[in-house]
């Protein structure tokens, strides 16, 4: 499915390539003469993308174009930059700018996933890999840290162990080593990752989507902030019109199939879930018809 240029607002990246869909964006680190480096101008178009995506709230799917994800941080650049570079945070803001984004975020993790390109991956709320993954942070035999989210988020992510391999040690996990330790959740061949990351998407966006922001949201708030935080979200919803209309259009689904099984003689109920919708393959008669055009945005434009 064709893809949108909104505005021209993407047309000067030139280390990110943006596709934009009714209920997604596709962002390509694509520079190969970097092996897509997470350099400045790199960082400059992601805050550029984030900005938007704070305005026109989509599911987002990172991805590397090359044959890779991103091979870490501009060498060169890093090794110029002094205490007031490192105070600034210029990695670790973009990548919490990242985490933070309204609507789930995908990386679509394909070879290398270095440094700082694996704090990008580690800053989605999926990770989807090859099978040729490469995944690790040898910031330490570089003299420095990995101080862009990895020292906490591969903590939570596969425990203390592992993680203190990967930033100790200099341990770079293959695809079925991520895989085992839940860093990543899927593992496809290269050729159908994307793919695979698009059905995540598809997944997505059958529900609601201002659920989906307050699960986000409630899932990331402190410990401390819970039940309250949980409490509010719910009471936000029970007074929108999509709970309204999915939760009607369950029960609409579920009397007309107890009406078919009446007419048929069969069993009352058979087959139904009456409190999830189940049967439907649907949790909660998630796949209501909201109206809401649904999209890929696979790098070819629309117009």
């Amino acid at each position: 499915m064709g893809g949108e240029r909104i505005d021209g607002v993407f047309e000067e990246f030139e280390r990110v390539r943006v596709d934009v869909a009714p209920d997604r964006v596709v962002a390509t680190l694509d520079h190969a003469a970097t092996k897509n480096a997470i350099d400045q101008r790199t960082v400059d178009e992601l805050h550029a993308l984030c900005a938007w995506l704070e305005r026109r709230p989509r599911i987002l799917i990172l991805r590397g174009a090359n044959g890779l994800f991103a091979s870490g941080a501009d060498i060169a650049q890093l090794r110029e930059r002094r205490r007031d570079d490192a105070l600034a945070g210029i990695n670790s803001s973009i990548f919490d700018r990242v985490a933070r984004l309204p609507m789930p975020v995908v990386a679509a993790v394909e070879g290398y996933a270095l440094g700082g390109g694996a704090e990008l991956a580690l800053a989605a709320d999926f990770r989807l890999a090859s099978d040729d993954l490469r995944i690790g942070n040898p910031e330490a035999g570089l003299g420095i840290i990995a101080a862009a989210g990895a020292t906490w988020r591969l903590r939570e992510l596969v425990g203390e162990p592992i993680a203190k391999e990967i930033l100790m040690a200099g341990r770079v996990l293959g695809a079925r080593e991520a895989l085992d330790c839940r860093l990543v959740s899927e593992v496809h061949p290269a050729g159908e990752l994307l793919a695979a990351a698009h059905a995540l998407a598809d997944r997505i966006a059958t529900q609601d989507p201002l659920a989906i922001r307050l699960t986000k949201a409630v899932f990331h708030a402190p410990r401390d902030a819970h039940p309250v935080v949980d409490t509010i979200a719910q009471a936000i919803l029970f007074e929108s019109d999509a709970k309204f209309d999915r939760m009607q259009a369950f029960l609409d689904r579920r009397a007309a199939r107890a009406d078919g099984a009446a007419r048929s003689g069969a069993p009352r109920g058979s087959g139904t879930s009456a409190t999830t919708g189940e049967a439907d393959g649907e949790p909660g008669g998630g796949r209501a018809d909201d109206g809401v055009p649904r999209g890929r945005g696979d790098g070819k434009d629309e117009g």
